[in-house]
């Protein structure tokens, strides 16, 4: 349809290779809104008759509730299958003139903004959903005492609560950078043509608020050719999917049978098809997967804008393909991470075994050795690397059993005037419980810090659902009132 200086017709091999309408049909239902914004402000400042107008809308009205009259055949994408359309609905004198003033660079921009901004808008809310669950889960196990790990070693005592209110944070800040992402995403690029504009006095401002759009994007060769807010985007996406897996990850290793810190529920595993005892967490590893899949769709766009010189070029419509998946998988991995966390069964009584005979209570040990005697870190250090070892090497027996006679020898190796009887004492009367009670400085798994924790994240969350709330308002009632002024332009004679 759009050949009038080339010769002849498109070579069909050539019309596949050039046509995205697979990746095109995401984007269907925001070309129809785009085409309606576009042609009432047509109308509005002369461009259109009311008969022309009503006749184009009637034709996108039906496109609307019946897509399978689009060809997906002999098209080079959706922007000129439904102008097609169009034409043989109305004629080409009166369906001709819906691109008046628009090109498709423009147009396509447009509708992936439009597909974005409502994909963060869901994504956000699936953010919400999780941190939720987390929060739950933190509430509920303020007192989980666990060992935490720093190199997957035994590094300090903690709670599992203390583990969930850190992702919790991690996705706050993954919700941070999305929210932002929202406003340079909800621009409008509608009005900058092929990238130039136009000669027509086009009231761009008009459309952007008919489509929900907060302003526009000013400069016409800027609004389209620019994908930094897309990469941006996907660069949201991607950070949001290694949090992910960074959580996947412990929850695989904490539910082996050698941690045996949770249990993933039954109805998110799979069992072996050779090993009747296998319960195997097969959701969590694909999701792991999953991470490098979405890495990958940023890289891939990455690479096709890099050496992309100003204006539109044809490159720039692969991104789309990267850009849906690395939207739809995001989306449903925070989904299959919600169900996980909500449904996960805590071993309360291993991580308290694992925590009792853990050696990571000698860090609060050699803290209160510094403090209580006036000595130094370093030395407190150094008794407390020694009692470890001395334990280890009778049979790895915890601190707690060490006999009085083998802390004086430790003692006495580094001329350390320290009272043999009092470190013992020290090293019975600091418990678990004691050790986290203890820790006084602000974000610690301290009991009374975890509960400010999730009262204080709880509040922002709600903030955030307000907010998001409020977004999804504006743009749903910008598009009602198109819908209004379409219906109501249909309907008039």
């Amino acid at each position: 349809m759009y050949r009038s200086r080339p010769k002849g017709n498109l070579d069909k091999d050539m019309l596949n290779f050039l046509s995205s309408m697979n990746d095109d049909l995401q984007i269907l239902h925001y070309d129809i809104l785009g085409s309606e914004a576009h042609v009432i402000m047509l109308h509005d400042i002369g461009i259109l008759t009311l008969h022309e107008t009503k006749k184009i809308l009637v034709a996108l009205e039906q496109i609307r509730h019946k897509p399978a009259l689009l060809t997906t055949g002999d098209v080079e994408d959706i922007h000129e299958s439904i102008e097609s359309l169009i034409i043989q609905q109305t004629g080409v004198d009166i369906g001709g003139k819906i691109q008046i003033g628009r090109s498709r660079n423009d147009q396509v921009i447009l509708d992936i903004r439009m597909k974005v901004r409502d994909d963060i808008n869901e994504i956000c809310e699936k953010i919400i959903t999780l941190i939720t669950s987390l929060l739950k889960k933190a509430d509920e196990n303020i007192d989980t005492i666990m060992p935490m790990y720093t190199h997957l070693r035994q590094a300090q005592i903690g709670t599992f609560s203390h583990f969930a209110l850190s992702y919790a944070d991690s996705l706050f800040r993954d919700l941070d950078r999305l929210y932002i992402t929202y406003v340079r995403i909800n621009q409008s690029p509608l009005g900058a043509g092929a990238i130039g504009g136009s000669r027509i006095k086009l009231n761009r401002q008009k459309t952007a608020r008919l489509l929900g759009f907060k302003g526009i994007v000013r400069n016409s060769i800027d609004a389209t050719s620019s994908r930094d807010t897309i990469i941006e985007y996907t660069m949201d996406l991607t950070i949001i999917m290694l949090t992910l897996s960074r959580m996947t990850e412990d929850f695989i290793i904490w539910s082996t049978d050698e941690f045996g810190y949770l249990d993933i529920s039954d109805e998110y595993s799979s069992s072996s098809s050779a090993m009747p005892h296998k319960k195997n967490p097969d959701p969590l590893e694909l999701l792991r997967a999953k991470a490098g899949t979405v890495s990958g769709n940023l890289f891939t766009m990455i690479t096709i804008i890099k050496a992309i010189p100003s204006g539109y070029s044809r490159d720039l419509q692969e991104i789309k393909t990267s850009l849906w998946q690395a939207s739809a998988t995001t989306t449903q991995a925070l989904k299959i991470m919600n169900y996980v966390v909500k449904s996960l069964i805590i071993n309360k009584e291993r991580m308290q075994q694992a925590s009792g005979n853990s050696y990571a209570i000698s860090f609060d040990l050699a803290e209160l050795l510094a403090i209580k005697n006036g000595m130094s870190f370093r030395t407190a250090h150094k008794v407390m690397g020694l009692l470890v070892r001395k334990a280890i090497s009778n049979n790895r027996q915890p601190l707690r059993m060490l006999r009085e006679e083998d802390i004086r020898e430790v003692l006495e190796s580094l001329g350390s005037k320290l009272s043999a009887e009092e470190v013992l004492k020290d090293i019975k009367e600091t418990a678990p419980q004691k050790s986290i009670s203890s820790r006084q400085s602000l974000g610690s798994p301290n009991p009374m810090q975890e509960q400010t924790m999730v009262k204080l994240s709880r509040g922002r969350l709600s903030a955030y659902s307000k907010r998001i709330a409020k977004r999804k308002a504006l743009v749903d009632e910008a598009l009602k009132n198109l819908t209004r002024m379409v219906n109501n332009c249909s309907k008039k004679a």
